[in-house]
């Protein structure tokens, strides 16, 4: 066998290396080409003014989109409105029913205990259905006098000191839905 010695400076280059040679010669020159061409204040002015649009396009595509979510949210609050209404007016009605039966039996009945009995169910049935919703009794009595809870309608003078600022009587009743009061109560306070 023979052996052939290749010194490392020579190299063997087959057709297919010298294609790629040529391809990456082309593509260099292309690109020299380009960069020459992106200085030319023209071609600048070109690349601006189509960023320009894009930017404008995006911009009234998001304002449009913007505008239409308002529209939307501001439809969903009205059917909000109506349908929480229904959705209460629905929840009472069987109360409501429960209220007229009593109505209707109290001329027939003769035993008062009983009908009294029944209206003190229909009663608890519609504060817990109340209660459901969000809306409770706020119990007042004894408690310190605090005006975001509290009217004071009268002072009741010659109380111990212990009880001094202590509401003593409540003459109507406060309310608060979800946290928030939307009736206070009418309080009679210890001076």
């Amino acid at each position: 066998m023979k052996t052939i010695d290749i010194e490392e400076d020579e190299r063997l280059e087959t057709p297919a290396d010298e294609e790629v040679n040529e391809e990456t010669a082309e593509t260099s020159e292309e690109a020299q080409a380009e960069k020459e061409e992106d200085h030319s204040p023209e071609a600048q002015l070109a690349k601006a003014e189509n960023e320009i649009a894009e930017l404008k396009d995006k911009y009234l595509r998001q304002a449009a989109e913007f505008d239409n979510y308002r529209k939307r949210v501001i439809k969903e609050k009205a059917d909000l409105i109506k349908t929480g209404g229904e959705r209460m007016a629905t929840a009472i009605l069987p109360i409501l029913d429960d209220f007229e039966r009593a109505h209707e039996t109290m001329d027939k009945m003769e035993d008062v205990a009983a009908v009294k009995e029944g209206v003190q169910l229909i009663i608890e049935k519609f504060l817990k259905l109340l209660k459901q919703e969000g809306l409770e009794k706020m119990d007042v009595v004894g408690q310190t006098f605090d005006t975001d809870y509290h009217e004071a309608i009268a002072m009741v003078p010659g109380q111990p000191d212990e009880m001094r600022g202590k509401v003593l009587d409540c003459v109507q009743t406060g309310y608060k839905l979800n946290d928030k009061v939307i009736r206070h109560a009418k309080v009679a306070v210890a001076e």
